[in-house]
C-alpha cells in the first residue's frame, strides 16, 4: 500500500509525534562544558517539516537521539544544542523536556497549544529505545495522536521510536525530508536514466559490496578513489607502497569479486593512475574520472576521493565536485563524509540531492526500502506477534 506523506494527514490541533534526526556533530566541551554544533545540515533539512506543521496548527512533539550514550544520561549527549538551533532557525520558542517518557512529560504534551514545539530529551538515554521495547513505545505513543517520521538517517533502525512506535499509531506518514530522500534514491534504483556512473571512495570495500552489487544492475562506469582503491589495485596485482594505507585481506577479496562481476557485466572500472602521497587522487586520475563522467545522465557518489579534511589532499574531490556542479544530470551524494566533503568543496548547492543518511542511504539502495519507512504503510500491523531481526550497530 502507498505510504502516506505529511500532507495526507490532518494535523490541525493534533499532537504530532515527530521523529527527527538531530544527531549532529558537536565540538568538544569548552571551559564551561558547552558544546556547539559543527554541522547543522540535518537540523536545517528538518525545518521545512517543522514549518509546515506549525502553519497547519499542529502541536509538535519532537523525538530524536544524539550520539551513543549507551542508556546513560550525559550532558554531552543532551539535545539542548539542537533545541537552541531549531529555536534560532524558526525564530520561535522551543521547550526541551528533561526526559522523553513519564507522567511529567505526558502533562507537558497535554498542555501544548497549536504551533508549540516540545523537544523530548535523547531517546537513547533509555536502553529500551535500541531494544525496540514495546512498553517504551507505548509510553511514547501516549504523548501524541499522529506520528510522522522525518529521520531518514535512522530509518534503517528497528528501534522503538522509528519502528515499534509507528506500528502502534493509527495515523502516520513520512515527513518532507524522507519524501525527498525516497524520491532521489528511487530515481537511482528504479529505471534510472543511462549512462549511469558510480563514484566510490572511502576506506573499506566490504562496507559497500552489497550496495555496489545492487547498482551493478544499472551502472555502466565505476570510478574508485580513496583508500578503498588500494584494495582494487592489489586485487589486480599492483604493489601498494608501504607508506600507503594497506587494504585488509577481506577488502582485497571483495575487490576481486567486484572486478570479476564488472568484467562479466561489461562495466568499465576506472582506478587511480596517480596519487598525491597515497592520500588523494592525482591530476591524471582526476582527468580520467571526468572523462568517465562525460555524458552521464545519472551519477551516484559515495565516499570522498582523498583525505579531504586536509587541504593538500582535497583537490581531487574538489575538482570532481566542480565538474559535476556544471552538469545537468541527476547527481546524488550519499554518506556523511561525502556530504561533508561536497559542502567543503563549495559546490553543494549545485548537486541534485545530498542525502542526510549514511548507512540508511546504502541500505535503501541495497534493499529498495527501509523498515522505518515500510512500517508507515497504512495497514494493520501487530509487531508483538511478529519476529524481527535486530540490526548490527553501524553509523547513524
Amino acid at each position: 500500500m502507498k505510504t502516506l506523506t505529511l500532507k495526507d494527514l490532518n494535523v490541525k490541533n493534533k499532537r504530532v509525534l515527530l521523529r527527527l534526526d538531530l544527531n549532529v556533530p558537536l565540538s568538544s566541551p569548552d571551559e564551561t562544558g558547552k558544546r556547539t554544533i559543527t554541522d547543522d545540515t540535518r537540523i536545517r533539512e528538518a525545518i521545512p517539516t517543522l514549518e509546515y506543521l506549525r502553519t497547519q496548527g499542529a502541536k509538535i512533539i519532537v523525538m530524536s537521539h544524539l550520539g551513543r550514550p549507551k542508556a546513560k544520561r550525559t550532558s554531552e549527549d543532551s539535545l539542548l544544542p539542537a533545541a537552541e538551533r531549531i529555536a534560532e532557525l524558526l525564530k520561535c520558542d522551543v521547550t526541551l523536556a528533561d526526559d522523553c517518557v513519564g507522567e511529567g512529560i505526558e502533562l507537558k504534551a497535554q498542555s501544548l497549544v497549536a504551533g508549540d514545539i516540545l523537544i523530548l530529551e535523547n531517546v537513547r538515554f533509555h536502553a529500551e529505545e535500541e531494544a525496540n521495547d514495546l512498553g517504551f513505545a507505548q509510553s511514547l505513543a501516549r504523548l501524541g495522536e499522529v506520528y510522522v517520521n522525518d529521520a531518514f538517517g535512522t530509518a534503517h533502525r528497528k528501534h522503538a521510536s522509528t519502528y515499534r512506535l509507528p506500528s502502534l499509531m493509527p495515523h502516520k506518514a513520512m515527513g518532507l525530508l524522507i519524501e525527498k530522500e525516497v524520491r532521489a534514491f528511487d530515481a537511482l534504483i528504479k529505471n534510472p536514466e543511462r549512462p549511469f556512473a558510480l563514484i566510490l571512495g572511502g576506506a573499506k570495500v566490504t562496507d559497500k559490496i552489497k550496495t555496489v552489487n545492487s547498482l551493478y544492475r544499472h551502472v555502466q562506469t565505476v570510478m574508485i578513489g580513496g583508500a578503498m582503491a588500494f584494495a582494487f589495485m592489489k586485487a589486480r596485482g599492483d604493489t601498494i607502497p608501504a607508506s600507503w594505507k594497506q587494504p585488509s585481506d577481506d577488502d582485497v577479496t571483495a575487490a576481486k569479486q567486484l572486478i570479476a562481476e564488472a568484467e562479466t557485466k561489461g562495466i568499465r572500472l576506472i582506478l587511480p593512475i596517480d596519487t598525491v602521497d597515497g592520500c588523494d587522487i592525482g591530476p591524471k586520475t582526476v582527468s580520467a574520472f571526468i572523462e568517465g563522467l562525460a555524458g552521464a545522465k545519472t551519477v551516484f557518489w559515495n565516499g570522498p576521493l582523498g583525505w579531504f579534511e586536509k587541504p593538500e589532499y582535497a583537490k581531487g574531490t574538489n575538482q570532481v565536485a566542480e565538474y559535476l556542479s556544471t552538469q545537468s544530470s541527476l547527481r546524488v551524494v550519499g554518506g556523511g563524509d561525502t556530504v561533508a566533503a561536497i559542502h567543503a568543496s563549495g559546490f553543494a548547492e549545485k548537486f541534485s540531492h545530498l542525502s542526510t543518511g549514511g548507512g540508511a542511504a546504502l541500505e535503501y539502495i541495497e534493499n529498495g526500502g527501509l523498515p522505518g519507512i515500510a512500517i508507515l504503510q497504512p495497514q494493520e500491523y501487530r509487531p508483538e506477534s511478529q519476529p524481527f531481526a535486530m540490526d548490527e550497530e553501524v553509523e547513524g
